[in-house]
Parts: C-alpha cells; sequence; structure tokens
C-alpha cells in the first residue's frame, strides 16, 4: 500500500483555528467576570440588608439559591456540587474544542456565551453549594425562574446556536 492509498482511507482533521479559540475564550471570559461581579455585588450591596426590591413593575432584584440544574431540577440535594462542577467543565472543554474547529463567528459567540455561562454558574456552586440568582422578570401574574448573568449567558448562546443552525448558509 502506497502512502497516498493510507492518507485516501485516513479521515481528515479539521485545523486548530487559534484565533478562533483565542476569541470565544475571551468571551466567556468577560461572561464569566461580569457574571460574578454582577452577583457579588448585588449579593453585599443591594441586597446586604433586604430580601428583595421593585426595580420596575415587571423586574424585581431578588435573593434566590439554586441547588439543582436548570430551572431548579435535581435540587434536591442528592447531586453534589462537584459533580455539576465537573460537568460544566467537560461540556465547556467540548465547547472550546468545537470552537478551535470553526471559523464561524455566530458559533463561535453562542457557544462561547454557554462557555462563560456555565463556569460562572460553576464557580457559584463550588464556592456556595448552589448558584445565586436574583434577576425576577414577572407579567400578568407570571413569573419566570429568577436568573442571573451566567444563565441569560447560556439561553442567549443556545438561542444563537439554534438560530446560527436554522439560517446558516450552505458551504
Amino acid at each position: 500500500m502506497s502512502t497516498n492509498d493510507q492518507t485516501a482511507e485516513t479521515p481528515a482533521r479539521k485545523p486548530v483555528h487559534a484565533r478562533s479559540l483565542a476569541w470565544g475564550l475571551g468571551v466567556a471570559a468577560a461572561i464569566v467576570v461580569l457574571d460574578q461581579i454582577t452577583k457579588h455585588y448585588t449579593l453585599h450591596t443591594l441586597l446586604a440588608d433586604v430580601r428583595g426590591f421593585e426595580v420596575l413593575p415587571f423586574l424585581n432584584i431578588v435573593t434566590a439559591w439554586n441547588t439543582g440544574v436548570s430551572f431548579g431540577m435535581f435540587g434536591d440535594g442528592a447531586f453534589s456540587p462537584w459533580l455539576f462542577f465537573a460537568l460544566a467543565v467537560a461540556i465547556s472543554l467540548g465547547m472550546a474544542v468545537w470552537i478551535a474547529r470553526t471559523t464561524d463567528r455566530m458559533l463561535i459567540l453562542s457557544l462561547a456565551m454557554m462557555i462563560g455561562g456555565a463556569i460562572g454558574n460553576a464557580i457559584d456552586r463550588v464556592r456556595w453549594g448552589a448558584v445565586f440568582d436574583f434577576i425576577d422578570v414577572h407579567a400578568f401574574g407570571w413569573h419566570w425562574p429568577a436568573f442571573n448573568v451566567a444563565d441569560a449567558g447560556i439561553t442567549v448562546g443556545a438561542a444563537l446556536l439554534i438560530l446560527d443552525s436554522l439560517f446558516r448558509r450552505a458551504e
């Protein structure tokens, strides 16, 4: 078998794009920093003496501790915060590899936002054993579960990922 025959049988590896990875990890880091700063400021300054307050007729700042995952699922304490932390890190590493293999800006942005959100909430789990949520949006008697900047990063990132996959032009 010649060298050319072996090459034809080996699947092509996607190239690593260092600039994509650097940009994506920079966005993720910005989300983590913004998340941690807003949590610290809200918990230790805005909510230092009160449990919550109204900002607008549809927006409150509240104290909420989420021991579970999305919307408090699995929050009965059966799972260790370290398990959630390890899962967030593993998923984030997978997304970082995905970022490193693309140059598509929308894909990089969406994955980076989700990484930043996952890491921001993972820090809370290790630090406090729960995620600190403080943004309470409500209208017409309906309340969205309290959330934070990390949750917003995950949600917006996931929405962008879905939109990107639905409307991406064939290459």
